[in-house]
């Protein structure tokens, strides 16, 4: 019978990277337990890449395999741009997460943590003609920042890249026609929580549909002034910076060992 056991983890990672990569690795575990917390997980198939601070582009994403509530901060894999463990582990990385988030942090800079789901509001609302609709504030936030790639398979082909990076062009939010949601962040902070918004949006177009009734639309005059608002309720901080240290609270009450 197959052991349904987690493979052995090295536990000595701490003391054998620097502080800041450590911090990283702390973010990052957090946001996979957090988004397993959410039910936006799907099973082992989904992923969340965040870079390491300082002047080499490597990066964190998740060991294939590990359920998202069992990821810690020591079994994340540390991998290049292009894909290459840089750490050991007895975990390979799904190659199709990786061509996704490689194209994006090698074009955007900014986007030091990538966070892709497939939620099932967030691919319902993704096969919908007219994609996410202005019908609630958590939907505007999103539609000021938001664009659409068209579906063509399992991302395994490098020939996907120029088109998912032309796709998501400057924004926050990526609708994965057919296939789920995307958000980047400077953070794993502001990642997850413009993933909470694009959830919530997607869940509340869902339900609203469902009452059969007629949908209102917020004006564009309202929808323009959104960003502007947005700024003045979080301080000029961002919704992740005032929203992530409860969140971690939560998340150490109710499944502590992300840390590790």
């Amino acid at each position: 019978m197959r052991s349904t056991s987690v493979t052995a983890i090295d536990d000595d990672v701490k003391s054998r990277v620097s502080p800041a990569e450590w911090e990283a690795r702390v973010n990052l575990a957090a946001a996979y337990r957090l988004t397993a917390m959410f039910g936006w997980d799907d099973l082992v198939f989904t992923h969340i890449s965040a870079r390491i601070p300082g002047p080499d582009r490597h990066f964190l994403i998740n060991p294939f395999g590990l359920m998202f509530d069992e990821i810690t901060a020591s079994s994340l894999v540390k991998v290049d741009l292009d894909g290459r463990k840089l750490s050991e582990s007895p975990y390979d990385i799904n190659p199709a997460g990786f061509t996704i988030h490689s194209a994006i942090h090698a074009a955007r800079e900014d986007s030091h943590c990538v966070m892709h789901t497939h939620s099932v509001n967030g691919v319902a609302v993704s096969a919908q003609e007219k994609g996410l609709l202005p019908i609630s504030q958590q939907s505007l936030a999103v539609l000021a920042a938001l664009g659409y790639h068209d579906y063509e398979g399992v991302v395994l082909n490098e020939e996907e890249k120029p088109r998912l990076v032309r796709d998501l062009g400057a924004n926050t939010f990526l609708m994965l026609r057919n296939h789920g949601l995307l958000t980047v962040g400077a953070t794993c902070a502001d990642a997850f929580v413009a993933m909470y918004l694009f959830e919530a949006a997607c869940m509340i177009q869902l339900r609203a549909q469902a009452g059969g009734g007629n949908l209102i639309h917020v004006p564009r005059l309202i929808r323009d002034g959104i960003r502007g608002q947005t700024r003045t309720v979080t301080r000029g901080v961002g919704g992740g910076q005032m929203a992530w240290p409860g969140l971690l609270r939560r998340l150490g009450r109710m499944n502590p060992g992300y840390a590790d």
